[in-house]
């Protein structure tokens, strides 16, 4: 829908933003779900007041390093950024066992999950309530772009290179508005499935910034990923992603 002028406006936020990210302070978190306790990664800027929060939801592998950095930065440009646990301690540095975690998460005890992660944020006294977002990479940004069909408070969704619903009727329910960030070359989300889901946005009069990479396959923003990453576009698509979350979270 808009592939243009969000990138435009990226461009001058990355122009104009000269000053340095603020510090922030971290902490591994638990928090009730269902009946179960859940791990998380918290990472809360230093400076007082209030702020937006975003709710970080790791890719196939689990909660990496990795996510935890990007949770960091997420947090050192003024939100509050939980990630969230949902392979219960799993970890897989290789696509068989990250495909099997990915198959064995059960959908609704991930959104379970989820939103028990939202109540954990909207309960601290330094998040502010009504600017609630998403963010995701691979299964994550399917999960992100899952909670954002079933929960209509959701202020922003940002995926990464996740799969998208099909269903009209899910559609229809996505109040947010959505950045979907995909690779040209991925094998695993497809360039038609893309332009496929955009059109479906479209018809629904959904809000829906998109933007397809050439020479970018899937997980092409992981630095862990030695042969996939793509780091000039991984920056580019960084600033992409901060200058979408500041226009709906702040």
């Amino acid at each position: 829908m808009r592939r243009f002028a969000l990138l435009a406006a990226a461009i001058c936020f990355t122009i104009a933003n000269t000053t340095l990210a603020a510090s922030v302070r971290t902490q591994d978190v638990t928090f009730p779900s269902g009946s179960e306790t859940i791990a998380g990664y918290l990472a809360v800027p230093e400076s007082p007041g209030q702020h937006p929060a975003l709710l970080v939801l790791h890719a196939d592998g689990g909660l990496t390093d990795w996510v935890k950095e990007r949770t960091q930065k997420l947090a050192g440009q003024g939100y509050v950024a939980l990630a969230i646990d949902l392979y219960r301690g799993h970890l897989a540095f290789d696509p068989e066992l990250a495909y099997n975690l990915v198959t064995s998460t059960p959908p609704d005890r991930a959104f379970r999950d989820m939103e028990a992660a939202i109540h954990f944020l909207i309960a601290r006294n330094d998040v502010n309530k009504d600017k609630l977002g998403s963010i995701g990479w691979s299964v994550g940004g399917k999960w992100s772009l899952l909670l954002a069909v079933n929960d209509p408070f959701l202020a922003a969704c940002v995926n990464n290179y996740g799969s998208m619903p099909t269903n009209p009727a899910d559609i229809q329910k996505i109040h947010a508005p959505v950045l979907g960030i995909y690779g040209a070359d991925d094998l695993i989300v497809p360039k038609d499935e893309v332009e496929t889901f955009e059109d479906a946005m479209t018809s629904a009069h959904k809000s829906f910034d998109v933007k397809i990479y050439r020479g970018a396959g899937h997980d092409f923003e992981d630095s862990t990923n030695k042969l996939g990453f793509r780091e000039g576009i991984t920056e580019e698509a960084w600033q992409l992603t901060l200058t979408f979350l500041d226009q709906h979270l702040k």
